[in-house]
This record gives structure tokens, C-alpha cells and sequence, in this order.
């Protein structure tokens, strides 16, 4: 009997450890977009969270080349392969019109890069769309969180490789 329940407690110890082990050696795909509309400055103020390992297996994947994102190997076009990846993943729309999103620069947080873009609005926002597909081509997993903080609302959004758009009416 003292054998048996021996076992037990193994087989459990087991069984625990490959069930934790698999949290945590699988990876999530996740990026966080903060959107917030600025009116004394004119303007939405975008900054995007992605993880650069992540973002250079996109890269790679569409140009066929590492770009080695912030490494002293980083090749020269690699912040301008980012500008238009961005630009084809990210699009909003305000009062039912496309806008331009101006990419201002990049910036290095741990293993994460950090996009800062903005877009000039001077008139009143009523409706605000926006899509959201960064690296839904590259991982099936992927979801993408957006936080909006516009005309004193705050709304969120999981955006994944199946809904990658919203709409907000003000």
C-alpha cells in the first residue's frame, strides 16, 4: 500500500510538472497599442509595444532578410522595413476618413520595441476606427491589445487573427 500511494505521489508530481512546463514554455504572441488623442497638441499620440523577436520573424518572413532590430548588426533598411510594416498594420480612420499615421521613432524597453507614431486631427472626433493586424500573418496565436483614450473615454480592445478591426461612435 505504502508503495502504491508512493507512486501516486509521483505519478501527481509528474503530472504537475509536465502541466506547468507547458505554460510556461509556451510563448504568447501579444502586442499592446496605447492610442490617446492630445487636443491641446492637435493630435493622437500612438505608441506600440511589440516584441522584437517577434517583429523580426515578420520581418524576415516578408523581405527575406534578418534585420537584426537593434543589435550593432542591425541592417540599414531595417527602420524603414518597420515604418511600412507598421504603416500596412496598423490604419485609422477618423470621422469616416482615412488618416495619414506619421512615424516619429523606435525605442528599446528590454526585449521589447517601442513605436511611436502620431496622426494630426484639429476637428472634433465622432467616429474612430481602427485595424489592427500586427503579426497575425506570422503567428496564429497573435492578439493584439489596443487601449484608446479619446474625448475623455477609455475603451479596450483584443483585436486577433480573425477581428482585427473596431469602431467607436462619440
Amino acid at each position: 500500500f505504502y508503495q502504491m500511494k508512493n507512486n501516486f505521489k509521483i505519478g501527481l508530481l509528474i503530472f504537475c510538472f509536465i502541466l506547468c512546463s507547458s505554460f510556461v514554455l509556451h510563448k504568447f504572441y501579444v502586442s499592446v497599442t496605447q492610442i490617446d488623442y492630445v487636443p491641446n497638441k492637435k493630435r493622437i499620440e500612438i505608441t506600440s509595444r511589440i516584441f522584437i523577436d517577434d517583429l523580426e520573424k515578420a520581418l524576415t518572413k516578408k523581405y527575406q532578410r534578418k534585420p537584426n532590430i537593434t543589435s550593432p548588426n542591425e541592417l540599414p533598411e531595417a527602420e524603414e522595413w518597420i515604418k511600412a510594416y507598421v504603416k500596412e498594420k496598423i490604419k485609422i480612420s477618423i470621422n469616416k476618413k482615412p488618416q495619414v499615421i506619421e512615424y516619429l521613432a523606435k525605442e528599446v524597453e528590454g526585449d521589447v520595441l517601442i513605436i511611436y507614431t502620431k496622426i494630426v486631427i484639429s476637428k472634433k472626433i465622432n467616429t474612430f476606427e481602427f485595424y489592427n493586424s500586427l503579426l497575425t500573418e506570422t503567428f496564429q496565436d497573435q492578439q493584439n491589445i489596443v487601449h484608446t483614450n479619446i474625448n475623455s473615454n477609455k475603451k479596450s480592445f483584443l483585436l486577433t487573427n480573425t477581428v482585427f478591426q473596431e469602431k467607436i461612435d462619440y
